[in-house]
């Protein structure tokens, strides 16, 4: 079929390569320059199935009254006169009962899984390079309370096939001995030693280059404005970029842009559960003896990821709750410095922390929205929230084999139309 897929972040370029290894012909458009220059441009950088824990958990109930009033809170909820956003918070708070948990996690971590062995298989036939890392991911604590709910976290991971190896202080410091100046505020954490870390946004450049010379077409500086949709099914997509506005027309659609998917399904009656959380993130440029991670870090408490990029270290996380809005709330980003500090007081870096801001396209459940929508030629991949990157491959090959009739090996919910 000719395919056309909006969207050329991490996942909608997974979806056209895979689209087109499966045979099809494949045309992507973006606004932006480039591939990846949005949510997956400066994020967190990890492959992390150990975080599939989604944000509603009931461990998250108390923690929120204990962040109202708190700028630099890792969950801050700005309150608006947004119908969408009291109806994604009214169904973020039933995600928390305990039996929603359980099949969230399953769902996750069964997708996160997948996409982690595709992600390596890719790596080894392209031969791509994307700063990776095969360290393992490290999540570190600071307080036992919080430990504690990482240890039942662990156990339903566990029943899924996924181990995170429970750890005292000093055995966190001897996998990463750059929290050696820390080492008398930890108080435990767990190590996965399967998952990895890698810049995204290179990742993204690299396989859209890949998918290209394999015959798949990106059209960039291409704003999609609308989809006219006639009998059920989509009939054109309404793009504006270079010579004005123009119908882009195809055997089928594929909506990958995150944050913004729902804005486009508005107008055709259609509502999905996809709200932008805005994720901040640092990068610092390493001193040549600087005292940096390797292994990959979680900061479960604070909800921050440390991840060795090169001669960077990406500093990233938090989720602001606050409509469209990009704009960096300096205090913010001060946190994620300061924090850096107190974890790392050894560290020496050169010039000045990179801040960046990002929407990430958050569902109340942390399931991503895969699958057919109501209208027959028009599926979706989007909804991935703070595991974009994790799981983008996996969605990618799950979308081209529901396109193509197959059914996807992993058990997830996809969608029906």
């Amino acid at each position: 079929m000719k395919i056309l897929v909006l969207g050329a972040g991490v996942v909608g370029t997974c979806s056209a390569w895979y689209l087109q290894a499966a045979g099809h012909e494949v045309t992507v458009v973006d606004r932006q320059p480039a591939a990846g220059m949005e949510t997956s441009f400066a994020n967190g950088g990890q492959i992390s199935v150990s975080h599939a824990e989604p944000w509603a958990n009931p461990h998250v109930l108390p923690r929120l009254l204990k962040w109202l009033g708190r700028r630099d809170a890792p969950l801050l909820w700005h309150w608006r006169a947004d119908p969408q956003q009291w109806l994604w918070g009214l169904r973020f708070l039933r995600e928390c009962l305990p039996g929603r948990v359980q099949a969230n996690v399953a769902a996750i971590l069964a997708l996160a899984l997948d996409s982690r062995r595709r992600l390596q298989i890719l790596r080894e036939e392209l031969a791509l390079d994307y700063d990776q890392l095969q360290r393992g991911i490290l999540h570190v604590y600071t307080d036992r309370g919080e430990l504690a709910a990482a240890m039942s976290a662990a156990r339903l991971m566990a029943r899924h096939g996924l181990e995170r190896e429970m750890l005292d202080a000093a055995a966190c410091v001897a996998i990463e001995p750059a929290l050696a100046g820390a080492a008398d505020i930890l108080v435990g954490g767990d190590y996965t030693a399967s998952d990895e870390s890698g810049d995204a946004h290179r990742f993204t450049q690299a396989l859209a280059e890949r998918a290209r010379q394999a015959g798949v077409i990106f059209q960039y500086g291409v704003e999609v404005e609308r989809i006219a949709s006639a009998g059920g099914q989509v009939a054109a997509v309404v793009v504006n970029g270079e010579g004005g506005p123009r119908l882009l027309t195809a055997d089928a659609y594929v909506l990958a842009l995150g944050s913004y998917s729902p804005l486009l399904l508005r107008p055709l009656g259609i509502g999905l559960p996809v709200y932008p959380a805005k994720g901040y993130s640092a990068t610092l440029t390493l001193a040549d003896d600087s005292h940096a991670p390797s292994v990959s870090i979680t900061d479960d408490e604070r909800k921050l990821v440390f991840s060795r990029l090169g001669n960077r270290l990406r500093v990233a996380g938090t989720a602001e709750f606050n409509g469209y809005d990009l704009s960096a709330d300096p205090v913010r980003c001060q946190a994620l410095i300061d924090r850096t500090r107190q974890l790392f007081p050894k560290l020496a870096v050169e010039g000045e922390p990179a801040f960046w801001c990002g929407l990430r396209p958050a569902t109340p459940s942390n399931v991503p929205l895969i699958g057919r929508s109501r209208l027959s030629n028009l599926w979706l991949n989007t909804g991935h929230g703070t595991l974009g990157w994790t799981m983008a491959c996996g969605s990618g090959a799950a979308l081209a084999d529901l396109v193509g009739g197959r059914r996807p090996v992993p058990e997830f919910p996809f969608l029906r139309g």
